[in-house]
């Protein structure tokens, strides 16, 4: 979160995460090579430019899976949270990864003729007809693209200035990126190489991919579901949520109400307060991070907000909604209509235990 737009806002964290993720790269890279060009040699051996874009395409394929394993992962077990936190630092070196990838195919196929390489590689082979001869690299350039346009807008400057929703459909599509280059190497590599184990890796990897996300969609689902049914208010309605004890100091619970949005419920210094569960960034859930120097700090991405009024600290000037709660005894009851986003609200005061953390 910053006042300006710097073009990379690193911070210690992000350096070493930075750091940890070139060294994985580069080792991947060099033990790709390395055992390519112990495995095959002599009438078996590969060319260093067919070795070097296999190893490039392998690597941005990994990368990709871990990259969609990363969100349902921190659903499931906050620990992967910092993963999230960096994950566009990720996404961009896989793009960077597969351009590598894409330059040496190009270069290596359709670059000693006499027609443009690109215009080669658009006209060469039209036998969408054919699962055999299918023209596959078409349907990873496709990729390549939708990932460029991820990775030129990963900035905080378009997240702003296309909207928010906007910017999440666009990065959206990495899922259709994720089917094209799936059918790229079944449609390339599979049908060339014959290699039973990378038809077991790939299947892995989309097994992977697609469990972990059904799973946790399932699991949010169910959640939803479970919520008390809200009717439409009559001058006020107040839901009893939640006991104190059962958040954590600085923590938050969340409160799933049928049909409409989450809502984030924290307990701070024998206070409580409610927001929306949406951060402004990027739809962030507020209720998966913690109060950070007296506001709420989004698990994703650090923005952060004032927990009596929803507001950013200054000089930020987002703001979220707001709910009125009340505390009886030790029950928690809140008022499910959302007020105007910046709207303050008196904290639901209680007393401390003595073992209260």
């Amino acid at each position: 979160m910053s006042v300006g737009y710097v073009g990379v806002q690193w911070n210690r964290h992000k350096r070493v995460y930075d750091a940890i993720l070139a060294a994985g790269i580069v080792v991947f890279l060099l033990v790709f090579v390395g055992v390519g060009k112990l495995a095959f040699r002599g009438s078996e051996a590969i060319s260093d430019p067919i070795l070097f874009m296999r190893a490039f395409g392998a690597c941005a394929l990994l990368m990709l899976h871990v990259i969609l394993c990363i969100g349902p992962l921190a659903r499931l077990d906050r620990r992967f949270l910092p993963l999230l936190y960096n994950r566009r630092h990720l996404g961009v070196a896989t793009f960077v990864v597969g351009l590598l990838h894409g330059t040496t195919a190009i270069g290596f196929y359709h670059g000693f003729g006499k027609v443009n390489p690109f215009v080669s590689l658009l006209t060469n082979n039209n036998n969408f007809g054919s699962l055999s001869a299918f023209p596959f690299q078409l349907l990873g350039a496709a990729a390549l693209t939708i990932m460029f346009l991820m990775a030129a807008t990963s900035h905080d400057f378009w997240l702003r200035n296309l909207s928010a929703g906007t910017w999440k459909r666009l990065h959206m599509l990495v899922y259709l990126a994720y089917g094209l280059l799936v059918l790229h190497v079944v449609l390339g590599a599979l049908q060339s190489q014959r290699n039973p184990w990378l038809a077991v890796l790939l299947a892995i990897g989309v097994f992977t991919v697609v469990s972990l996300h059904v799973v946790t969609g399932t699991r949010e689902c169910l959640r939803d579901r479970r919520g008390p049914p809200v009717q439409p208010l009559e001058n006020e309605q107040w839901i009893d949520v939640a006991c104190v004890d059962e958040i954590a100091n600085n923590r938050a619970k969340t409160v799933c109400l049928a049909g409409r949005e989450r809502i984030a419920l924290f307990r701070y210094d024998g206070q409580v307060s409610a927001l929306t569960n949406v951060c402004a960034h990027q739809g962030g859930p507020l209720s998966e991070g913690k109060i950070v120097g007296g506001c709420v700090t989004c698990p994703w991405h650090g923005w952060q907000y004032r927990p009596q009024d929803g507001q950013s600290p200054p000089p930020f000037a987002e703001r979220i909604a707001t709910y009125r709660v009340r505390v009886q005894g030790r029950r928690i009851f809140l008022n499910p209509q959302p007020l105007p986003p910046g709207t303050a609200v008196e904290p639901a005061r209680f007393e401390e235990k003595p073992d209260d953390a």
